[in-house]
């Protein structure tokens, strides 16, 4: 008869123990594993080597080749247009009539102007002889004045001589000594009238000549209004703009035609405000016109700022390639500074100057890309300075990694 053995208990406690510990150590050695970071083709990367040397701090922009000198042709009255004798592109003098306008009131003002002239510069010379003879006559009763007080003197001197002799009476002297008292004292108060009547002539006069300036000034400008509807070129140099046609009415103001000299032409860019804190005259400068690098100097910089770029006007130092016209399309750039033995690359794109920017730099191989920070200093229009984070040799993507900012590491096939 078979009788079952009785099996030892095991003690299982060390294995529970040791799995536990295994458990943990897996636990936390996956956890330190840096998750998997998504893929990108190499091909699609702009990437690029941190290098030392001397680092150009430019600024770039895009514009337009003008004249340096523009005379804009604007209308002084309003009229209809009644012909046009030349078209943009035609060479003209100052003395060129580019059109003609036309508007009756222009006229009828210039008349009306002319015609209240006319009768105040009659008004003006019958005043003059109205108050001539005034004088004149005041003049007369001066002279009648004189004759009588000298013939009154006469008269005394006499009456005095015979009295001396005992043949005139004090009577008679007396008479005498009054009646030349008299015409003394009227000569007296004619002098003083034919003085007023003369100072008031002047003032009359100048009073009716300034009305007879202030008429010529007036008709003499409705005389330009007229004159101007013959319009003239005004410099010498080429029509760029006169896109009027017959019959068509034009306001004061009005721009009608610009008119060039197309000898010296200047550029005029237009730099992002961002980029234009630098910008000062006297900066050097280089425009490619497409057909050549011309040289240049920055002469002004518009202290304004429109649609977020800033005007720059470039003089042109070197001869313009032939061809060259105003309103051509060009770009330049311009040199603000150059930095010796800087540590720089190219520069990230919507990285600016003077900030931390979060780059993602290539690791050993190649093969991936971690996300570090970068301490930039100043950014030109196609590198940047750096001050801390990367070395020269360090690979660089500079690609715009936007979509990425979620991400701290990339693989890179």
């Amino acid at each position: 008869m078979d009788v079952p053995r009785p099996r030892p208990k095991r003690n299982r406690l060390p294995l529970y123990v040791a799995g536990g510990a295994i458990l943990v150590v897996t636990s936390l050695g996956l956890a330190r594993l840096r998750p998997a970071g998504p893929e990108v083709e190499r091909g699609t990367l702009w990437i690029e080597a941190v290098k030392r040397g001397e680092m150009l701090v430019e600024v770039r922009g895009s514009g337009t080749l003008q004249p340096e000198n523009m005379r804009l042709v604007a209308a002084l009255t309003a009229g209809r247009v009644e012909r046009v004798l030349v078209r943009a592109g035609a060479r003209v003098e100052p003395t060129t009539v580019l059109l003609e306008l036309a508007n009756p009131d222009v006229q009828l003002e210039a008349l009306d102007a002319e015609r209240q002239l006319k009768l105040v510069q009659a008004e003006l010379a019958s005043l003059r002889t109205t108050l001539e003879t005034q004088k004149l006559a005041q003049e007369s009763a001066v002279l009648g004045a004189r004759s009588e007080m000298r013939e009154a003197k006469r008269a005394l001197k006499a009456a005095e001589r015979l009295a001396s002799e005992g043949l005139a009476s004090s009577n008679e002297i007396d008479r005498a000594r009054e009646r030349a008292e008299e015409t003394e004292t009227r000569l007296s108060i004619e002098e003083r009238r034919l003085a007023l009547v003369s100072e008031s002539l002047e003032a009359q006069l100048e009073l009716r000549k300034a009305e007879v300036d202030r008429l010529q000034a007036i008709s003499s400008f409705h005389r330009e209004r007229v004159a101007s509807q013959i319009v003239r070129a005004g410099a010498a140099g080429v029509v760029q703009e006169l896109s009027l046609e017959p019959g068509q009415w034009v306001m004061p103001g009005q721009l009608l035609a610009r008119v060039s000299g197309p000898e010296r032409l200047k550029a005029v860019l237009r730099v992002p405000s961002s980029q234009a804190r630098d910008l000062k005259t006297g900066l050097p400068a280089s425009i490619d016109t497409r057909n050549g690098i011309v040289p240049g100097v920055v002469s002004r910089v518009d202290p304004g700022v429109s649609n977020g770029t800033v005007a720059v006007d470039v003089t042109l130092e070197g001869d313009l390639p032939k061809g060259a016209r105003p309103d051509q399309t060009v770009d330049g750039v311009v040199e603000l500074d150059r930095i010796p033995n800087a540590v720089y690359c190219g520069r990230p794109t919507s990285v600016v100057g003077g900030t931390t920017a979060m780059l993602f730099k290539l690791d050993r191989g190649g093969h991936s890309a971690t996300r570090v920070p970068v301490r930039v200093g100043r950014a030109s229009a196609n590198a940047i300075e750096i001050l801390e984070g990367l070395e020269p040799g360090d690979e660089l993507i500079l690609s715009d990694m936007s979509r990425y900012d979620d991400r701290d590491h990339l693989r890179i096939p």
